[in-house]
């Protein structure tokens, strides 16, 4: 029996998959750096060869065929695994390790500590980004993602940092000025800096009876570390992550003057390609990112009242 791949060039392959991961032939040419021409006659080749059609041309669009779906998903994990057995023969620790993360996480944790890593891998140089949306680490050309949320993303395989909790923050002087902070409803009548709702949800979990938060928020952002960063200059309390300020807690600019927790998400995630899990750079960042949070995990500022 004849192999069936003889007769079907490897460029086709990749041309079709590109234009069904992408559902457009306009948009796979422009990834691959061909006409839209060249896209469409590579398609309609490999419908010929195969016998029957693998997309439906719509006014608009293009939608999968039952055959062009099943192709599909064969012809992404192949080409997947064709790009990380490349990648791994090619590449030594050394080059360039491309990192997508939160603004907050890269601000707080990150980017401090990258120093120690590029110290310990001298080879490798960082490239990091801080877009808002979510970037599609297989096919944007980023080695790792470091996300918040349920760790359950499709085609990656997911590390379990720490967890995604909150809970008041302010700084000592603050705390001193608002009478030590013995109880939590000593910060019913406290400058809170933060969400109302946050905050409720806060007392709630504190066995505090708040169904409405009497002071007014000093500043409301939608970044953690803008209002935690109001409550370093000494405005107020906010509720921010223990584990993202561990070093302010252990310096005692900040104090965590009580245990509760309330949860964001599931938990903050290092998430990779499974097939690209033994790459020597992203074995030696994960190996490092785990060590560094077993350093912050034994810091007492971090999972006790500081």
């Amino acid at each position: 029996m004849s192999d069936p791949l003889a007769a079907i060039p490897l460029s086709a392959i990749r041309i079709f998959e590109a234009a069904a991961r992408l559902m457009s032939f306009t948009r796979a040419a422009e990834e691959l750096g061909v006409s839209q021409a060249a896209v469409s006659w590579q398609v309609k080749a490999l419908e010929r060869r195969l016998g029957q059609p693998l997309f439906r041309r719509l006014p608009r669009e293009v939608a999968l065929t039952a055959a062009g779906e099943r192709l599909a998903r064969a012809a992404s994990e192949a080409m997947n695994l064709l790009r990380a057995a490349l990648s791994d023969l090619s590449e030594q620790e050394d080059g360039v390790l491309a990192i997508t993360t939160l603004q907050s996480f890269a601000t707080q944790w990150l980017a401090p500590r990258l120093g120690a890593f590029q110290l310990a891998h001298p080879k490798i140089a960082v490239r990091l980004d801080t877009s808002s949306h979510i970037i599609d680490v297989r096919h944007e050309g980023f080695d790792v993602a470091l996300r918040s949320g349920s760790g359950d993303w499709p085609g990656l395989e997911s590390q379990y940092l720490f967890c995604s909790a909150v809970t008041p923050l302010c700084a000592p002087q603050v705390r001193a000025a608002l009478g030590g902070l013995a109880a939590p409803a000593d910060l019913l009548t406290a400058p809170l800096i933060g969400a109302h709702e946050a905050w409720a949800e806060w007392f709630l979990a504190a066995g505090v009876d708040a169904p409405l938060v009497r002071t007014g928020a000093r500043l409301v952002a939608d970044l953690q570390t803008i209002e935690v960063g109001s409550a370093l200059a000494g405005q107020g309390v906010a509720l921010g992550s223990p584990m993202l300020y561990a070093r302010e807690l252990a310096q005692g600019r900040l104090a965590r003057p009580f245990e509760t927790t309330i949860p964001l998400t599931a938990g903050y995630w290092l998430a990779y390609a499974k097939d690209r899990r033994r790459a020597p750079k992203i074995s030696a960042f994960r190996d490092w990112l785990m060590a560094c949070i077993a350093d912050d995990e034994a810091q007492p500022h971090a999972l006790s009242v500081g």
